[in-house]
């Protein structure tokens, strides 16, 4: 699973997921992307399995990379323990995703191959997503 090598304070907020992605709402790497039309919190278990289906699907062809990474970490606090004495240990690790965040990329395959893959990733996440063509990505109202 994906999770930060070191960090330097493991217990973080909450936070909150407002408006659109600002960085990583392009197509970069690869020639289709899948991208989130809906904020959420997807964890590195989600990402691993979206990444084994979408490998498998293509037979180990062409390459897939993952523009996304969990830094955040979720705490929980063991079952039937009383309220107080400071926050729960680290349970799991979340990237946290705005609409518009290209999660994966594929390249070397078809897209009839690539949309197939990425339908099937997209069954393993719990954001809504969308299939993209490198350069038909939806643009912010302030850009030209």
């Amino acid at each position: 699973m994906l999770m930060p090598k070191r960090v330097k304070h493991r217990r973080v907020h909450r936070g909150r997921m407002k408006g659109k992605a600002t960085k990583g709402n392009k197509v970069t790497y690869g020639a289709y992307g899948l991208v989130a039309t809906e904020c959420g919190w997807i964890t590195s278990n989600q990402i691993e399995a979206a990444r084994i289906a979408m490998t498998r699907y293509t037979k180990r062809g062409g390459k897939v990379f993952i523009k996304i990474f969990p830094h955040k970490s979720v705490t929980k606090k063991p079952a039937e323990v009383r309220m107080g004495s400071g926050k729960g240990a680290p349970e799991y690790w979340v990237a946290v995703v705005k609409p518009g965040r290209v999660m994966f990329e594929i390249d070397g395959v078809s897209e009839t191959v690539a949309r197939e893959a990425m339908r099937l990733a997209s069954h393993k996440l719990p954001v809504k997503t969308e299939f993209v063509v490198k350069g038909n990505e939806k643009v912010k109202e302030g850009e030209a």
